[in-house]
């Protein structure tokens, strides 16, 4: 089932890989934001929970599989619960404390029956939350297991697809909203930015993603690559091979994405992670936490590019698994029981600490 900013050809349009990779999908359930205006974001909501509660009317599922914890994973979510449909959700129990993501993740997890989690201490926050123990699953990440056993472009092919120079090494800049902090994205962007210009780095930035303001960050992108066309490739979607590519062979990663907490590690790739985004999430050494001042971005940048920190790196293990979870999750769907056990949920009360 393929919905959200799937269909937004501001952001790609990405369904278009899926088709690509021979999957069919539910037709109907487009429900991206006209704008990324907070009102236009509900308001896609809305009609995302109405698309969905069509589709599950039309043809009830045995069960769900929610993935992540974006606010568009809410309608699926939502549309379900009347049908009394057993869910099962991935990546549960992280904190981001600095996105809203923090909220739907959380209320994702006491929606859901079953809960697949990408490390130990999200196990035990779940937990917390008076999740029983049976239901909680620790297998990794599955987002690694695309990384994992799969060849890599030559850095030399992967520069000539971009057209940038191969002898100027580049840093891959992925800087999407803090939704809790609207007031001060332009001159966090502004500060980025200047941080950047002053790098003497080539640069390969992504789009933001379609949470509120991430227009806004795409035109400021923009204005920037026009500025340096020689040294700055801005993509709208770098599909999953290509974003693997370009952390394989990336200098050093620069903004605020998950992707520099989770995925990063297994290149042992030098992150600078700017802001509060990722505040709460559990990272490997290879995260180095930066303000939103552009000196601070630039020393983050200075730091992460050494060749001794990069060194320090080697051997650098990925605390989010091992690239093996899908097939673990997978076996667990197949046999688990889909009866009243698993659908009457138990709230398991844990003692409280001072």
């Amino acid at each position: 089932m393929v919905s959200g900013a799937h269909f937004d050809p501001r952001f790609g349009p990405t369904v278009r890989e899926i088709e690509a990779a021979g999957y069919a999908f539910e037709p109907g359930l487009a429900m991206h934001p006209e704008s990324d205006a907070a009102a236009d974001i509900a308001l896609a909501l809305g009609r995302g929970v109405q698309a969905f509660a069509r589709a599950f009317g039309a043809r009830r599922p045995d069960l769900l599989v929610l993935l992540g914890d974006r606010s568009e994973m809410l309608a699926p979510a939502v549309a379900a619960l009347p049908f009394n449909i057993p869910q099962a959700h991935l990546y549960g129990g992280k904190v981001t404390e600095g996105a809203i993501d923090e909220r739907v993740r959380h209320a994702l997890t006491k929606m859901s029956h079953l809960h697949f989690v990408s490390c130990q201490a999200y196990a035990e926050r779940v937990m917390q939350m008076g999740e029983e123990p049976w239901r909680v699953f620790n297998y990794g990440s599955p987002g690694l297991d695309r990384l994992h056993g799969r060849p890599r472009a030559a850095r030399e092919a992967l520069c000539r697809e971009l057209d940038i120079d191969p002898a100027q090494p580049f840093l891959l800049v992925t800087f999407h909203p803090v939704t809790l902090e609207p007031a001060e994205q332009d001159g966090q962007v502004a500060a980025l930015l200047q941080a950047l210009e002053q790098s003497g780095f080539a640069v390969v930035a992504t789009y933001p993603n379609a949470d509120a303001g991430g227009l806004r960050i795409a035109a400021q992108l923009e204005a920037f690559a026009a500025r340096h066309p020689q040294g700055v490739r801005l993509l709208r979607s770098a599909g999953s091979r290509l974003y693997a590519d370009l952390m394989a062979h990336a200098a050093a990663m620069v903004g605020n994405s998950s992707s520099g907490i989770g995925e990063a590690p297994s290149f042992a790739l030098p992150v600078v992670n700017i802001g509060s985004r990722q505040d709460g999430a559990i990272k490997a050494a290879n995260v180095i936490d930066v303000g939103h001042v552009a000196a601070d971005v630039l020393a983050g940048i200075r730091r992460a590019t050494d060749a001794a920190f990069r060194a320090g790196l080697r051997g650098l293990r990925n605390p989010y698994g091992d690239g093996n979870a899908g097939a673990r999750i997978a076996a667990t769907l197949r046999d688990i029981p889909l009866d009243d056990r698993l659908l009457r949920k138990k709230f398991v009360d844990r003692p409280l600490h001072d």
